[in-house]
């Protein structure tokens, strides 16, 4: 991460020295030293983590919020206006049109970041979703799943009074079961201090079943003192415990309705890359009978095409992870660079994919993809209704 961090640091640097010496140098030095404060406390920043390892909420968001308020949109104007300044020797009107081209997407990014930041990260919605599952028991017939996903509660340390909304949204919605796939911290176990009470809180008659995410094994924390990435992991699944939460690691857990049942299959993160493979989805199903129906929680959904299309005929996964990267235009977001399978439902034969984009994030930051609660509706292979998908 300071690799990154450094990087966006230097090119906020640069951007300035452009912007100094070309677009504003007749300014008093006084301008211009304001004009580089955002870049001096970006690098205040980095070496703070850099030297003390403290990854705390607060200064991630800060750090944050300067890349993508300041630094992003300074960047895209001085390559619009050095872009412009080469055009400009073969034809000069073209510099100004591109510096203003520049300045005017770097303004447009502005009012968006300005806005994720404030009101997107707080704009609750519900989504809600018809899934027909072809081997699903009678009695299953309308269950309603509320899915849950990707918390990183730390981002709402400082407005601890969201989370409480979301707990009381979901709990309206009088689900059947309510499920979390993975990331409940973002960096550490502290997060969860101020949280596990409200958390506790979420009810539904068939409980609430959670898996891990990469970030629940704490790997993004310097740590001192004896403490150790495994110590912190074992306090998160503490938390979880004690919240009154059903953590699956790799194990599977039958819900009954009268004679019939379902399994609830859980695996730790599934990982590829530089992210935690901790999962072992033969030990999960071990014991589920195998004609019985199975839905899967996994945090990743890189997992389904990598392990449960080829391998199983589970008929249902839900994951969440990649947030949408918290950005959405329509139906585009970036996050579909990286993920095929980023936000919604997905078919491959007789499997689906459910991927959440989740509630919280990285950073207190969402344009377009709004916190999302899922309810999930199940209904018999049989079913005919209005909007079947």
């Amino acid at each position: 991460m300071a690799v990154i961090l450094s990087i966006l640091a230097l090119l906020l640097t640069m951007s300035d020295v452009y912007i100094a010496l070309y677009v504003v140098s007749s300014a008093s030095w006084l301008v211009k030293g304001w004009l580089f404060l955002p870049a001096l406390m970006y690098w205040a920043f980095i070496a703070w983590i850099h030297f003390t390892g403290d990854t705390h909420q607060m200064i991630l968001n800060c750090v944050m919020w300067i890349t993508i308020c300041i630094a992003l949109p300074t960047f895209v104007f001085t390559v619009f206006s050095i872009v412009g300044k080469g055009l400009g020797l073969i034809w000069h009107p073209l510099y100004p049109t591109m510096s203003w081209i520049g300045a005017g997407i770097a303004a447009v990014w502005f009012v968006i970041a300005v806005y994720g930041s404030v009101f997107g990260w707080r704009r609750l919605e519900v989504k809600n979703t018809d899934i027909i599952l072809a081997n699903l028991p009678e009695n299953f017939n309308g269950y309603r799943i509320a899915q849950l996903s990707d918390f990183h509660i730390g981002v709402y340390g400082a407005t601890p009074d969201a989370v409480n909304k979301i707990v009381e949204r979901v709990n309206s919605l009088n689900p059947d079961l309510i499920v979390f796939t993975g990331d409940l911290v973002n960096t550490s176990p502290e997060e969860l201090t101020q949280f596990t009470e409200v958390l506790s809180r979420l009810k539904a008659p068939d409980g609430v079943i959670s898996v891990l995410g990469n970030h629940d094994y704490c790997i993004h924390h310097r740590y001192k003192g004896g403490n150790t990435p495994d110590r912190a992991l074992a306090r998160v699944v503490r938390a979880e415990e004690s919240m009154g939460w059903n953590l699956l690691r790799n194990r599977a857990v039958q819900i009954r309705r009268g004679n019939d049942s379902i399994a609830i299959v859980g695996v730790e993160n599934a990982g590829s890359g530089h992210f935690p493979d901790k999962s072992d989805l033969k030990k999960a199903l071990r014991d589920v009978p195998e004609n019985e129906c199975k839905i899967l929680l996994s945090h990743d959904p890189s997992h389904w095409r990598r392990e449960v299309l080829p391998a199983t005929d589970i008929p249902l996964m839900l994951a969440g992870h990649t947030h949408a990267m918290q950005f959405r235009l329509r139906n585009f977001s970036p996050s579909k660079w990286t993920y095929p399978e980023w936000g919604g439902l997905y078919r491959e034969g007789n499997q689906q994919l459910y991927v959440s984009t989740g509630v919280g994030g990285n950073i207190a930051f969402r344009f377009g993809v709004y916190p999302t609660i899922d309810i999930l509706t199940l209904h018999c292979g049989n079913t005919h209704f209005k909007g079947k998908p």
